[in-house]
């Protein structure tokens, strides 16, 4: 996308914000429907994030595949859960949130040395490559797949292991909720 550099850093600065304090919202909100909904709107910045950066069918892919496909589903799958409201902004911390806390922050710094360690320039040249003809070509598309698997495969594979791991967590999450409501009638039934 050619603008010119002052709009552009504008625009990249406010969607950086704008990544950053969604983000923080989806952690923090303990309403999970609110934080599916700012899961939408992360996603969907860092599409126009990609937009801006001149990867178009990477954007294109994460507005198909996470807006429109992951994100939709973890909406209705929310709406599904019959869970209580909490009155506490932040909730009680376990030792299995401890746990969780050591993993993640592993995971982001190994993330971070990665990021680092990348030759960027590449990734330039890959999307530099046939701007006259049509928006994306099979060229491309093939380049990025082998990009994908070889040089970025790493990066790649810690974002499906943690694609997976977040639905391990509502998995656990839904059961959890469920044996506490059956031992509740259990309880009132006693009485």
């Amino acid at each position: 996308m050619k603008l010119p550099e002052s709009f552009y850093g504008t625009i990249f600065n406010f969607l950086e914000l704008s990544l950053v304090f969604g983000s923080l919202g989806v952690v923090l909100l303990t309403d999970i429907v609110y934080s599916a909904f700012l899961l939408g709107f992360v996603f969907a910045c860092i599409s126009l994030l990609y937009l801006l950066l001149d990867a178009d069918f990477v954007a294109a892919a994460q507005i198909l595949i996470y807006v429109g496909a992951v994100n939709v589903l973890i909406v209705f799958a929310v709406m599904l859960i019959n869970k209580k409201k909490s009155r506490n902004f932040l909730l009680f911390w376990t030792i299995g949130d401890g746990i969780t806390l050591i993993i993640c922050t592993s995971i982001f710094m190994l993330l971070n040395n990665v990021v680092s360690k990348t030759p960027w320039s590449k990734i330039y040249v890959v999307t530099q490559s046939n701007r006259e003809g049509p928006l994306f070509s099979t060229d491309d598309v093939r380049r990025i797949g082998s990009e994908l698997l070889t040089e970025f495969l790493i990066p790649f594979e810690l974002m499906s292991i943690i694609l997976l791991i977040a639905l391990v967590g509502a998995i656990v999450l839904a059961r959890r909720e469920e044996i506490i409501d059956m031992e509740e009638d259990i309880l009132r039934n006693k009485k």
